[in-house]
């Protein structure tokens, strides 16, 4: 392997004076945007030379190419959305750049092509993003997404006729689509033209956009310009009478409007106030309203509204839990609830005034939920995966509570030799953390294991088909998944036993995990590749920092990296719910304490690093990794190598095109094995 001589990178005095401390930030100038700062795009050139040809010389890279796309080779579908009749559907058959949204014309009729986005770029860079069709199933408003960006552009389409409407919504961001009953109109979020780069985002708001009228008529609903942090999302419910807005700092708590639309005023109305709860409508009849909530209740609870009653306070319905309440939905006559056990899930069934109505049979132990369907009909779809079970879709029989298969794809893997195992371990203060193990059922002993994590907002890491993990497990390497604080896998308190100035117990918590792989065996010393990406990257990057010899290889994708200007950025500041505000002193001390960025140190035996961004992510812009490559790259880090991988034309994940997908985690899981001594055959 031949020796890296990294890219030289200026150094300014640029600095913060913030809360009486001096705060160098000598790389500041790669916050500039390399489509416009010709600077920048010359260091993210010289950058990807070095790592391109570092990457290059992995002797298992291309095995894993090879792999990962025949894993990949296969069909994966969304669950079908029915409307007027017609079922409305993604399918990718197996490696194509993009989903292709299909329809039928029963449940079980041909399929048909209605948008191929394929088509759209030479290179697969355009996606398909949210879709809604019209309650008639006669009309279907899309979002288009450019190179992987947060920005949207909506158009609709005729369904019967393929025909493309002269419609066109600029300035969509973070966006629902919402028919009106009638087909006349849909209910959809935007930010004001002005703020349509990246600067800060302020001032979401709801727009009504009637068909076959200009973006400067649209009729604007709902926003708040004295709380402009606030993102509003709009739905309209079953029965077609009210549009339901939530809005939200960006942490899972949120007040409730809704909007009669059988009253011509359209007047929004405030139905619970406040911030301190999550409150999401799960669907309606009459004028019952039934709400999912955390109010007053850590793992969620299910309560109805009367919103005849200008008065009404919510009501309980159904109570919390020893389980986890994460999504609830009312389909044929019955609530369904979806509850983590040990995050595992459960389906529960309800009658509509609160009583139990037993659980929806499930194939085996993993995860589903997601249902698709309508209060007074029978007929619902739901999916079902695990981490050795790929994605299916079935059909249930409410009535019956019976559930068939309604599109499975065939997989080129030997699943039956993939085992599944989940273990507690202790953090640091005692807490016990499950922590999945997946690996082939022959390997026995210690082996090169990668740790996977997030931690943060709430999300749970619940179990899933991935064909890249396979890819990794297949050579006879372990994944192990850890399901630390922060994340939603135990309800609120789960959450916030992690968030602001907790946030340290996230990283306690996988160390922990780290600590405990090594203890019992289970990885090979000097074999453990640490991996997480968004949020889950700002975790590699602190936990590398604070515990470096505990990881051979360390792969932080598109993380936050600087937690003193995250806020600065296109939507950071709707992430101070959830790690703080650097303007605040305290919550300034703790950022700091743990910011990947600043606390890069000269003189630790740092892993192997493979940091992987790319130019145009406007979620977590690519500065974050730029900066915190950069000063690793500036000191004495060790001897392994410390790189950065620069995708050109994507952005933050969604939206990818599979062949660019294919190749970057071919990369890092090259750059892994050979860090960790994983044998690639």
């Amino acid at each position: 392997m031949h020796s890296i001589v990294y890219p030289s990178t200026r150094r300014t005095d640029a600095f913060d004076n913030l809360h009486g401390q001096r705060i160098d930030d000598p790389y500041r100038w790669l916050e500039g945007d390399a489509r416009s700062d010709g600077e920048v795009a010359a260091w993210i050139a010289a950058q990807n030379a070095v790592t391109s040809a570092h990457l290059t010389s992995l002797p298992g890279r291309e095995v894993f190419r090879a792999r990962l796309e025949a894993l990949q080779n296969h069909e994966k579908f969304t669950i079908p959305r029915e409307r007027g009749g017609r079922y409305f559907y993604t399918r990718n058959p197996g490696l194509e750049n993009q989903a292709t949204l299909l329809v039928r014309d029963s449940v079980d009729g041909p399929d048909r092509v209605l948008i191929d986005p394929n088509t759209w770029s030479d290179h697969g860079t355009r996606a398909l993003a949210e879709w809604a069709p019209s309650k008639d199933g006669a009309l279907l408003a899309y979002a288009v997404q450019e190179d992987g960006a947060d920005w949207r552009t909506i158009r609709v389409i005729e369904v019967a006729s393929g025909k493309v409407l002269d419609d066109s919504l600029a300035w969509a961001r973070f966006t629902t689509i919402a028919w009106a009953s009638d087909g006349a109109g849909f209910f959809y979020t935007r930010y004001p033209e002005a703020t349509a780069g990246d600067a800060a985002l302020a001032n979401h708001a709801v727009y009504f956009h009637a068909l076959g009228t200009p973006q400067s008529s649209d009729r604007l609903l709902y926003a708040t310009p004295e709380r402009p942090e606030l993102l509003h999302f709009v739905e309209v419910t079953d029965s077609g009478r009210y549009a339901v807005i939530t809005s939200t700092p960006g942490t899972q708590t949120n007040n409730l409007v809704v909007i009669d639309l059988h009253d011509e005023r359209w007047q929004p109305r405030t139905v619970v106030k406040g911030f301190d709860a999550e409150w999401s409508p799960v669907g309606d009849a009459g004028s019952t309203l039934y709400l999912l909530t955390s109010g007053r209740a850590e793992r969620r609870r299910i309560a109805t509204l009367d919103l005849a009653d200008p008065g009404a306070v919510p009501q309980d319905l159904i109570a919390e839990d020893s389980a986890v309440l994460g999504d609830a939905r009312l389909v044929g006559g019955r609530l369904i609830g979806t509850y983590l056990v040990d995050v595992k899930t459960q389906l529960r069934r309800f009658t509509l005034d609160g009583r139990a109505d037993g659980v929806v049979p499930l194939p085996g132990i993993g995860s589903a939920g997601g249902f698709q369907g309508h209060p007074d009909d029978n007929e619902a779809f739901f999916l079902f995966t695990s981490f050795n079970a790929p994605t299916t879709i079935y059909r249930y029989d409410v009535a019956a509570n019976t559930a068939s298969v309604w599109a499975a794809p065939t997989v080129d893997a030997d699943l039956d030799n993939i085992m599944v195992e989940q273990r507690f371990y202790a953090s640091r203060d005692g807490a016990q953390v499950p922590l999945f193990l997946i690996r082939r059922s022959d390997v026995a002993g210690p082996a090169p294991t990668l740790l996977h994590g997030y931690g943060a907002f709430g999300i749970s890491m619940i179990s899933y088909y991935e064909p890249s993990l396979l890819a990794w497990i297949e050579q006879g390497g372990i994944v192990a998944i850890a399901n630390i604080r922060g994340g939603g896998e135990y309800g609120k308190a789960w959450h916030e036993a992690a968030r602001l100035d907790k946030k340290q117990t996230s990283y306690d918590d996988f160390i922990a995990a780290a600590e405990y792989l090594r203890a019992q065996g289970i990885v090979t010393p000097d074999g453990l590749a640490v991996h997480g990406e968004s949020g889950g990257g700002l975790l590699v990057g602190a936990v590398v920092n604070q515990k470096p010899e505990l990881f051979a290889a360390a792969l932080p994708g598109v993380g936050v990296m600087d937690m003193l200007r995250f806020h600065r950025f296109t939507g950071g500041r709707l992430w101070m719910g959830e790690f703080g505000n650097p303007d605040d002193a305290a919550q300034f001390r703790t950022l700091l304490s743990y910011s990947p960025y600043h606390n890069v140190a000269a003189g630790k035996p740092y892993p192997a690093i493979l940091v992987t961004t790319a130019d145009t992510d406007d979620r977590v812009v690519p500065a974050h990794s730029f900066k915190y490559i950069a000063a690793l790259q500036n000191i004495d880090a060790g001897p392994r190598p410390h790189l950065v991988r620069i995708e050109t034309q994507a952005g933050h994940g969604a939206g990818k095109p599979t062949a660019k997908a294919i190749t970057e985690m071919a990369d890092k899981w090259a750059f892994a094995a050979v860090w960790t001594g994983l044998r690639v055959e």
